[in-house]
Protein backbone atom coordinates (compact mmCIF):
# COMPACT_ATOMS: atom_id res chain seq x y z
CA UNK A 1 0.00 0.00 0.00
CA UNK A 2 2.96 2.22 0.68
CA UNK A 3 4.17 1.79 -3.08
CA UNK A 4 0.69 3.16 -4.16
CA UNK A 5 0.78 5.94 -2.21
CA UNK A 6 4.47 7.02 -2.97
CA UNK A 7 3.91 6.28 -6.30
CA UNK A 8 0.30 7.17 -7.75
CA UNK A 9 0.93 8.75 -10.60
CA UNK A 10 2.32 5.38 -12.08
CA UNK A 11 -0.82 3.86 -11.18
CA UNK A 12 -2.80 6.18 -12.42
CA UNK A 13 -0.88 6.49 -15.63
CA UNK A 14 -0.60 2.19 -15.72
CA UNK A 15 -5.05 2.31 -15.49
CA UNK A 16 -5.62 5.00 -17.99
CA UNK A 17 -3.29 3.45 -20.75
CA UNK A 18 -4.63 -0.07 -19.66
CA UNK A 19 -8.35 1.98 -20.12
CA UNK A 20 -7.30 3.25 -23.73
CA UNK A 21 -5.98 0.04 -24.96
CA UNK A 22 -9.45 -1.78 -23.96
CA UNK A 23 -11.88 1.16 -25.29
CA UNK A 24 -9.34 1.23 -28.46
CA UNK A 25 -10.07 -2.83 -28.88
CA UNK A 26 -13.66 -2.87 -28.20
CA UNK A 27 -14.10 0.25 -30.56
CA UNK A 28 -12.08 -1.47 -33.42
CA UNK A 29 -13.89 -4.98 -33.41
CA UNK A 30 -17.21 -2.65 -33.70
CA UNK A 31 -16.01 -1.40 -36.78
CA UNK A 32 -16.11 -3.63 -39.41
CA UNK A 33 -15.53 -1.26 -41.99
CA UNK A 34 -11.56 -1.26 -41.13
CA UNK A 35 -9.48 -3.89 -42.59
CA UNK A 36 -5.91 -4.81 -41.44
CA UNK A 37 -3.45 -4.92 -44.40
CA UNK A 38 -3.73 -8.87 -44.25
CA UNK A 39 -7.52 -8.78 -43.99
CA UNK A 40 -7.21 -6.46 -47.28
CA UNK A 41 -5.14 -8.63 -49.40
CA UNK A 42 -7.58 -11.92 -48.81
CA UNK A 43 -10.20 -9.18 -50.25
CA UNK A 44 -8.06 -8.11 -52.89
CA UNK A 45 -7.28 -11.84 -53.68
CA UNK A 46 -10.61 -13.23 -53.20
CA UNK A 47 -13.25 -11.09 -53.91
CA UNK A 48 -11.13 -8.22 -56.40
CA UNK A 49 -11.43 -5.87 -54.14
CA UNK A 50 -10.41 -2.23 -56.11
CA UNK A 51 -8.07 -0.25 -53.84
CA UNK A 52 -8.43 3.65 -53.72
CA UNK A 53 -5.42 5.82 -52.52
CA UNK A 54 -6.90 9.09 -51.24
CA UNK A 55 -3.61 10.76 -50.72
CA UNK A 56 -2.04 13.58 -52.51
CA UNK A 57 0.32 13.08 -55.94
CA UNK A 58 3.48 13.61 -54.02
CA UNK A 59 2.38 10.96 -51.37
CA UNK A 60 1.22 8.79 -53.57
CA UNK A 61 4.46 8.85 -55.99
CA UNK A 62 6.10 7.74 -53.23
CA UNK A 63 4.51 4.03 -53.07
CA UNK A 64 1.52 2.80 -53.03
CA UNK A 65 -0.48 -0.65 -52.95
CA UNK A 66 0.24 -2.22 -56.21
CA UNK A 67 -2.71 -1.55 -58.56
CA UNK A 68 -4.25 0.94 -56.42
CA UNK A 69 -6.32 3.83 -57.89
CA UNK A 70 -5.27 7.84 -57.67
CA UNK A 71 -8.11 9.61 -56.47
CA UNK A 72 -7.08 12.06 -54.10
CA UNK A 73 -9.54 12.86 -51.25
CA UNK A 74 -10.13 16.85 -52.17
CA UNK A 75 -11.87 15.01 -55.59
CA UNK A 76 -13.62 12.02 -53.99
CA UNK A 77 -17.21 13.77 -54.20
CA UNK A 78 -15.86 15.08 -58.48
CA UNK A 79 -14.85 11.63 -59.22
CA UNK A 80 -17.23 9.38 -57.96
CA UNK A 81 -18.24 8.61 -61.17
CA UNK A 82 -15.20 7.12 -62.10
CA UNK A 83 -15.93 4.16 -59.16
CA UNK A 84 -19.20 3.25 -60.28
CA UNK A 85 -17.57 0.81 -62.72
CA UNK A 86 -16.60 -1.00 -59.50
CA UNK A 87 -19.66 -0.53 -57.60
CA UNK A 88 -20.19 -4.40 -57.59
CA UNK A 89 -16.99 -5.19 -56.27
CA UNK A 90 -15.45 -4.17 -52.87
CA UNK A 91 -13.42 -0.84 -52.54
CA UNK A 92 -10.60 -0.36 -49.97
CA UNK A 93 -9.21 3.02 -49.54
CA UNK A 94 -6.26 4.18 -47.79
CA UNK A 95 -3.80 7.43 -47.19
CA UNK A 96 -0.80 7.49 -45.09
CA UNK A 97 -2.97 6.38 -41.46
CA UNK A 98 -6.51 6.00 -42.46
CA UNK A 99 -8.09 8.95 -40.94
CA UNK A 100 -8.13 10.52 -44.55
CA UNK A 101 -9.33 7.07 -45.97
CA UNK A 102 -12.26 7.21 -43.72
CA UNK A 103 -13.81 10.07 -44.44
CA UNK A 104 -13.52 9.22 -47.82
CA UNK A 105 -15.25 6.04 -46.96
CA UNK A 106 -18.22 7.45 -45.82
CA UNK A 107 -18.67 10.42 -48.42
CA UNK A 108 -18.68 7.24 -50.55
CA UNK A 109 -21.52 5.21 -48.67
CA UNK A 110 -23.30 8.65 -49.17
CA UNK A 111 -23.00 8.34 -53.00
CA UNK A 112 -24.23 4.71 -52.63
CA UNK A 113 -21.25 2.39 -52.15
CA UNK A 114 -22.22 -0.08 -50.22
CA UNK A 115 -19.00 -2.36 -49.74
CA UNK A 116 -16.23 0.07 -48.78
CA UNK A 117 -13.02 -0.42 -46.25
CA UNK A 118 -11.18 1.68 -44.85
CA UNK A 119 -7.15 0.30 -44.59
CA UNK A 120 -6.61 0.91 -40.98
CA UNK A 121 -3.54 2.40 -39.84
CA UNK A 122 -3.24 3.33 -43.94
CA UNK A 123 -0.06 3.27 -45.71
CA UNK A 124 1.82 3.08 -42.33
CA UNK A 125 0.80 -0.50 -41.54
CA UNK A 126 0.54 -1.72 -44.84
CA UNK A 127 4.24 -1.26 -44.86
CA UNK A 128 5.16 -2.35 -41.20
CA UNK A 129 3.43 -5.78 -42.21
CA UNK A 130 5.11 -6.39 -45.03
CA UNK A 131 3.04 -6.22 -47.71
CA UNK A 132 4.24 -5.21 -51.57
CA UNK A 133 4.79 -1.04 -52.65
CA UNK A 134 4.34 -0.44 -56.03
CA UNK A 135 5.73 3.35 -57.33
CA UNK A 136 3.96 2.78 -60.84
CA UNK A 137 1.34 5.48 -61.85
CA UNK A 138 -2.40 3.99 -62.37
Amino acid sequence: MEFLQENWYWAALAAVSGGWLLVETLRSQGDKSALSPVEATLLMNREEAVVVDVRDQAEYAQGHVPNARHVPLGEIARRTGELEKFKSRPLILCCASGARSNTAVAQLRKAGFEKVYNLRGGMYEWEKAGQPISRKRK
